[in-house]
Formats: C-alpha cells, sequence, structure tokens
C-alpha cells in the first residue's frame, strides 16, 4: 500500500467561527469526510478531528489522513506536526487547504512551497515543522470592501450570495486534492488554475 498523504484543512475552533471566511480550509476538509462517509473525530494523541480514508479507486489507492487541528489559527503548527509524527508523514506528502485573500472568490491555486503571504496559519505551521516546502490549495475568499481590515474580515461569514456557491467550492477543493496526490502538481494545476478568475503570484 502507499504511504499515506496528510490533508489539513486551516480554521478557527467552535461554532462561533464555523462559517467564517477563514475557516473555508477547515470546510473543504468537512466536505471531503462527508463525501467518502468517514467522520471526523477527536484524535487521542493528536489536537484535531482526524479521519483515515482515501483517494482513488480500488487497486490504485492512496491512504489519505483528513485532519482540521482544534487549536487557534495561529496554532495550528503544534497539531500538524502532532499529526505528522503519528502518521509518518514527511513535508513532501502534506497538503494544507487555507483562505486566500489575495485570489478572487471560488478560484483555488495549488502551489508547493513559498512564502506564507502574512498567514498565521502558514506562520505557525512553518515555526513548528521547520519547512515551507509542502503542499498549499489556496482557497479564494476575495478582499475586504473598501477600507475594512483584512483580520476583520476573515472573521465574518460569507455573504448571502456566496454561501449558495460554496458547496461547489469546497466540492472543487476536494478535486484538486485528489488531482494533486494522484497525479501530481503540475496536472492539478493545469486542472483547476483556469477554472475561475482569480490572480495568480
Amino acid at each position: 500500500m502507499s504511504e499515506p498523504w496528510l490533508v489539513v484543512g486551516l480554521g478557527n475552533p467552535g461554532p462561533a467561527y464555523a462559517a467564517t471566511r477563514h475557516n473555508i480550509g477547515a470546510m473543504a476538509v468537512a466536505e471531503l469526510a462527508a463525501e467518502r462517509a468517514v467522520k471526523l473525530s477527536r484524535h487521542r494523541k493528536v489536537l484535531a478531528e482526524i479521519a483515515e480514508t482515501h483517494v482513488g479507486l480500488p487497486g490504485d489507492r492512496v491512504p489519505i489522513v483528513l485532519c482540521n487541528p482544534l487549536s487557534y489559527m495561529n496554532e495550528s503548527g503544534g497539531p500538524v506536526k502532532a499529526a505528522m509524527s503519528f502518521y509518518r508523514v514527511p513535508p513532501e506528502r502534506l497538503v494544507v487547504l487555507h483562505d486566500e485573500l489575495d485570489i478572487d472568490f471560488t478560484a483555488l491555486r495549488i502551489k508547493k512551497g513559498g512564502g506564507d503571504g502574512g498567514h498565521n496559519g502558514l506562520k505557525s505551521i512553518r515555526r513548528a515543522i521547520d519547512t515551507g516546502d509542502y503542499y498549499r490549495i489556496r482557497l479564494g475568499i476575495g478582499r475586504p470592501p473598501g477600507r475594512q481590515a483584512p483580520a476583520d474580515f476573515v472573521l465574518q461569514t460569507f455573504s448571502v450570495s456566496q454561501r449558495s456557491e460554496l458547496p461547489a467550492f469546497t466540492d472543487r477543493a476536494g478535486d484538486a486534492v485528489e488531482t494533486l496526490i494522484r497525479r501530481g502538481l503540475e496536472v492539478a494545476q493545469n486542472e483547476f488554475h483556469g477554472r475561475q478568475g482569480g490572480d495568480d503570484e
């Protein structure tokens, strides 16, 4: 059997944050779990909700561990490092899904490595595992309107019109995870970067 991958959705814990823009990564991982009929449950040794499943078809399955940290965003690194250690996952098999202000809503971008763009969750992961050389699926939430502070914008819920588009967006994020793991970065970028608007780096 193939070695497992760790797929992490970033967000903040608790119902007060569940529907906010900052939690789009955790929403996408929850959707991945639901699609595969597995339940994200509190792990006994990792401060996270975990579900073990796979991508691919019978005979070509790759095990994946879905992980939504139960820490606050700026402390995500601890649970991610603990999950990597428990499941023996190196950085090259880590995929992190997170919100991205610099990409239009419903667009996504896939990359490996690079800077953290001021994202506190990514900063925490880099500090904890001592590298930024892992895969990121950047889920666009767009820029705040007017002079609204980004820190306030990401902690608000999506607009009514945006909420209607969320299921298709999180579903596509799950498809991107599977394509990345099974077919590689270049194929995933070619398939998903052209589907929606938004600027790439």
